[in-house]
């Protein structure tokens, strides 16, 4: 069946050096012969040219030449590298719909290719991580996606389901010659590995969330500790009100920042203290609902001041959260010391002086360590970072328990094949294998225009 040729601009829509309008489908290089000037095309070639509309010249262009299925859609393919103006970039792409192509939706052309067997659905969602990457561990972990990194993985685990399942189904249908006598022993052994690894997998959607998302981090302490001068500090930039006077910071202020390639959202609270006024204390149980549900919480204890029933309260709200304490204002003379602090909580601890700014670079080193124990390595390792793929991990895991249940309760073998095929079903939606047009139309409709 003939697809409708379709074209959009791949680049951001601004001024720049270059701008590239991507054509595909089987009228993509009839398209580009009407309208290029210059040199015959050939296969898998650059051409130099001008785009033209009749007699009117828009543009002098570079045109690549692509033939399906050696592209990208694995249909024919043209791009057209023109000059990065607004105007000429909108011009040469109203001058290709005229002379044959329809406005690409978002996200078509890697739905042409997922369609077209150039990729699995895993790795076309890679494709929107790559461009929507915030830090160096999100770009590696979606580059290792889109090489087929998940794909791999799941299909090796669905490879195993389907032998069993067709060995049962299969001795079912024939139980003259195929006995199932002590089968379920052998099949309890699988499913046993096969859970573990599920298992894995879903551990991994922890750091796999951080790693896309990033960490989301609350500063917390008295008023005064210095937490405003540390996201100064962490920000570069002076992005928090400063002063002697406590109470200074009344509300969240929440920034974006990189520690040794990992994204941190940093939550600047007000100071945790008993007080009386209204607004003020607003800004503090803010702070309280902010730290319980934080992935870390950077507690700033003023090293100059003696601790009181503040440091208290919030010691023992950090007390089950993952959580580093930061021993502010080293540069003068300190009264609380780490021996102190351990006494009452066992935390990573760090001297730091958020106005000298001394001891960050430790305070980096800690994090990192604290969430990856050391480098990722994305050569081997799997990270789930997609929650559609957590929530397909999570329902096959179930549906292998229930083989689990009923090996043990020594049910009939059909039982066991019902729930390997929706553990087979549930993972075969990450690849794309058992979804509906629904969910991949929904999917790429997410992706930008041109992609």
């Amino acid at each position: 069946m003939k697809q409708d040729t379709i074209a959009a601009v791949a680049t951001a829509m601004s001024n720049s050096g270059i701008g590239i309008v991507r054509i595909s489908g089987e009228d993509s290089l009839y398209i580009a012969k009407q309208i290029y000037k210059g040199k015959p095309f050939q296969d898998h070639t650059i051409h130099y040219g001008y785009i033209q509309d009749g007699d009117e010249m828009i543009d002098e262009v570079l045109v690549m030449v692509m033939k399906g299925p050696h592209s990208f859609t694995g249909e024919d393919t043209v791009e057209i590298n023109c000059h990065g103006g607004v105007y000429v970039v909108k011009k040469v792409l109203e001058t290709v719909i005229k002379y044959g192509a329809r406005p690409a939706e978002p996200g078509e052309f890697t739905k042409r290719a997922f369609l077209n067997g150039k990729m699995d659905l895993s790795q076309a969602e890679a494709v929107i991580d790559v461009i929507s990457s915030k830090n160096e561990y999100a770009l590696k972990s979606s580059i290792s996606q889109l090489k087929g990194n998940v794909q791999k993985k799941i299909k090796e685990i669905r490879s195993e389901i389907l032998y069993h399942t067709a060995f049962i189904e299969t001795a079912l249908d024939d139980p003259e010659h195929i006995s199932v006598d002590g089968y379920s022993e052998k099949l309890k052994i699988t499913v046993e590995k096969l859970l573990g690894e599920l298992k894995k997998l879903l551990l991994s959607s922890d750091n796999g969330r951080i790693i896309r998302e990033g960490i989301k981090t609350v500063i917390v302490g008295k008023p005064n500790a210095g937490k405003s001068s540390l996201l100064n500090v962490l920000v570069g930039e002076e992005r928090a009100i400063v002063t002697d006077i406590e109470g200074t910071t009344r509300d969240v202020l929440e920034e974006s920042i990189q520690l040794q390639g990992i994204s941190l959202n940093v939550i600047d609270t007000a100071g945790i203290r008993n007080t009386e006024d209204i607004v003020e204390k607003i800004g503090v149980d803010r702070a309280k609902e902010q730290a319980s549900e934080a992935d870390l919480i950077i507690y700033v204890v003023d090293a100059s001041r003696e601790l009181d029933e503040n440091d208290f309260e919030i010691i023992e709200m950090i007390r089950n959260k993952k959580a580093v304490i930061l021993l502010n204002k080293s540069d003068l003379a300190t009264v609380v010391s780490k021996n102190m602090i351990q006494s009452y909580i066992d935390k990573p601890m760090i001297e730091i002086s958020a106005k000298e700014e001394t001891g960050i670079q430790k305070l980096e080193e800690t994090l990192k360590e604290m969430f990856f124990h050391g480098e990722i390595s994305f050569n081997d390792e799997v990270y789930i970072t997609n929650i559609r793929h957590k929530t397909a991990i999570q329902d096959a895991h179930s549906s292998l328990q229930k083989v689990m249940v009923s090996i043990e309760n020594d049910m009939p073998e059909d039982f066991y094949s019902i729930d390997l095929l929706d553990a087979y079903e549930a993972l075969g939606s990450i690849t794309g294998e058992t979804i509906g047009e629904d969910l991949v139309n929904e999917i790429f409709s997410k992706f930008c225009m041109g992609k």
